[in-house]
């Protein structure tokens, strides 16, 4: 009969292999639970303006509610520069774990069809979280102007075809575009004139040296009360709390012109689906606070939030609807 050799059972690899073979379980069973106890350290999120600006104003409002929620520090990274697009390059090559956010903007959606060249795309290389405001414009003018109303100054404008000037943070600026929006939409000409930003152009538009701007309501708020510049419509679909008195640029004969400054969360793209939602939730509850709400109608701004599949299509179709403005106004960046 045959024999086969006998191996006697050694005891110490037998209880190795176990050990082996355990902590291969644990590690499989630990990494759907990965997610679950983020964050696990600081979250940071870059903003694409100096301290001051309007994203910058807006996260702030929320950053210490947002790391209360989330049970961390949220760090704000002010990364100015490139129209906003140096923020948003670094935020794109970030690691797609949860610890870098990106503080997304109309200038974003405008980038694509301003810039010859990016380094990024805002579709391909970032995943959607939440809308979480938006912050209309408001036009003025000087009060000597003879003009009271959008009517008015359509008119006034008609009788001066090319003569009047109006003001802007820039070429491609959100308030750029949405004045050539208007003027397409009046039928009327005007010519333009860059500035470095408001600061620069508010006090053109109180001397007279230009006749028109469209801006944020905030920095245009105390003037308006002092009675150095005269309101005469809002950009947003609906009257905004601070200006209650200023009808809309649709109400006033433009039926569905509507050109604001919104702002979102965005995460570099494979961001886990846990996290997205987790930050979504997060986000969700802090901007919902009545002192942020407060805070945003003071401002000008309506507090806004979205599902991550409603902010994408609402990324879309930004990007559709600059992108025909920017064409027909013919600005372009190199």
């Amino acid at each position: 009969m045959r024999q086969f050799p006998y191996r006697q059972f050694n005891p110490s690899l037998g209880f190795e292999l176990l050990g082996r073979a355990a902590i291969a379980l644990l590690l499989l069973l630990a990494l759907p639970a990965a997610s679950q106890v983020y964050p696990a350290k600081p979250v940071r999120i870059i903003v694409a303006q100096v301290p001051g600006g309007a994203s910058d104003l807006l996260i702030r409002s929320i950053a210490q509610k947002l790391a209360d929620s989330l049970g961390q520090q949220l760090i704000i990274d002010n990364r100015p520069g490139a129209g906003g697009n140096i923020g948003a390059e670094i935020a794109a090559r970030a690691a797609p774990d949860g610890y870098i956010l990106f503080m997304v903007s109309a200038p974003h959606v405008i980038a694509p069809s301003l810039y010859r060249k990016l380094s990024y795309d805002l579709a391909r290389d970032f995943a959607p979280v939440t809308l979480i405001g938006s912050e209309p414009l408001c036009a003025v003018v000087h009060p000597s102007l003879p003009v009271k109303s959008v009517r008015d100054f359509v008119a006034f404008l008609k009788q001066r075809p090319g003569q009047a000037s109006y003001g802007s943070t820039g070429n491609g600026a959100v308030n750029h575009l949405a004045t050539e929006l208007f003027k397409s939409r009046a039928g009327v000409d005007m010519v333009h004139v860059p500035y470095k930003g408001s600061a620069f152009a508010i006090p053109d538009v109180i001397s007279g040296r230009i006749q028109v701007l469209f801006a944020n309501v905030s920095p245009l708020q105390p003037h308006i009360r002092s009675g150095r510049l005269r309101p005469l419509a809002v950009t947003s679909s609906r009257r905004v709390r601070a200006l209650p008195d200023v009808p809309t640029i649709a109400e006033s004969g433009y039926p569905g012109y509507e050109a604001v400054n919104w702002f979102g969360i965005v995460v570099p793209a494979r961001t886990p689906e846990d996290i997205v939602r987790k930050l979504n939730a997060a986000i969700k509850q802090s901007v919902a606070l009545p002192d942020v709400r407060e805070y945003y109608e003071n401002r000008g701004a309506d507090s806004m939030t979205s599902t991550p599949e409603e902010m994408r299509a609402f990324l879309q179709r930004e990007t559709d609807k600059w992108a025909a403005v920017v064409r027909a106004s013919g600005a372009r960046i190199d």
